[in-house]
């Protein structure tokens, strides 16, 4: 009795051990590291100079992935491959555009942010220099039957661009034209910049009123006067547009202009005058 029951246990533990030891193996699968640092789980087919073909466990859906954005990949055989990350971008400095290049889209324009600086303490406005990149957008979308066949870029992609390479309305004046046609993937785009210097003016005015009284006997005058005097301030706003247009890493056009009036959104006016006088406008 005790041998068919040694002889049972024997024949379970040669039945199981092997699907134990099947199953383990079917959990073993490849693991891509990603730049972000996302690790996905998967089987991989295949990997070309460009991108990295998978599928994920229990599917049979093959998913493409550039492979510009792999940092390492851990094969289940146990063997590693690592790539190149050394283009990572981890400081707000821009990074070096050949080594992550963008399709260029023909007849394609970018609008950067417009630097917004006061010329007397050097300080820019981040508000005012993504509000100065949205007006020349909408100019541009408004006016897009005069500038055909160009499309312009969604802001959104631009920035998000540009945010990836470490560049911002700061040292977007730093950056060669050469590397932002790369990043932003377009051959066409315009870099304008909006300087100004603000002075106060101030103006008084008075006003007198009062009765007239004669005095027959001494013919003298006597006046009741009363004086009324106020003073009004005037902002003036001394602007300076620059205001410069690319393609193909060639500057095609250069202007500056000093609007007329000196009021608050005086430099828009020079923005559209510029824009409609560049070589990419039709009438």
């Amino acid at each position: 009795m005790i041998l068919k029951k040694k002889l049972l246990v024997t024949l379970l533990l040669l039945i199981i051990t092997p699907f134990f030891a099947q199953t383990k193996e079917a959990k073993k699968t490849d693991k891509i590291i990603k730049r972000d640092y996302q690790i996905i789980d998967c089987t991989i087919s295949k990997i070309s100079e460009t991108t990295v073909e998978y599928s994920l466990p229990n599917e049979t859906l093959v998913i493409s992935l550039d492979l510009s954005q792999v940092a390492k990949i851990d094969f289940a055989s146990g063997r590693s491959q690592s790539f190149d990350t050394s283009s990572t971008n981890t400081t707000n400095v821009p990074v070096n555009p050949q080594s992550n290049q963008t399709k260029i889209k023909v007849n394609t324009i970018a609008v950067l942010p417009v630097p917004y600086v006061n010329s007397e303490n050097m300080e820019s406005s981040e508000e005012m220099a993504k509000f100065a990149q949205n007006d020349i957008y909408s100019k541009l979308i408004d006016k897009s039957s005069n500038i055909f066949p160009l499309t312009v870029q969604d802001l959104r992609d631009t920035n998000s661009l540009l945010h990836k390479a470490g560049i911002n309305y700061k040292n977007i004046d730093e950056t060669p034209i050469s590397d932002l046609h790369e990043i932003l993937g377009v051959d066409n785009i315009i870099a304008a910049k909006v300087t100004y210097t603000l002075t106060q003016n101030q103006t008084s005015t008075g006003y007198t009123s009062g009765n007239a009284k004669v005095n027959d006997s001494k013919t003298k005058v006597k006046t009741q006067e009363v004086s009324t005097n106020s003073t009004q301030t005037q902002l003036v706003y001394n602007y300076h547009v620059y205001f410069d247009m690319y393609k193909n890493n060639t500057k095609i056009y250069t202007q500056s202009r000093k609007p007329i009036l000196n009021v608050k959104d005086s430099w828009m006016d020079s923005i559209a005058y510029l824009l409609k006088r560049s070589p990419i406008y039709v009438k």
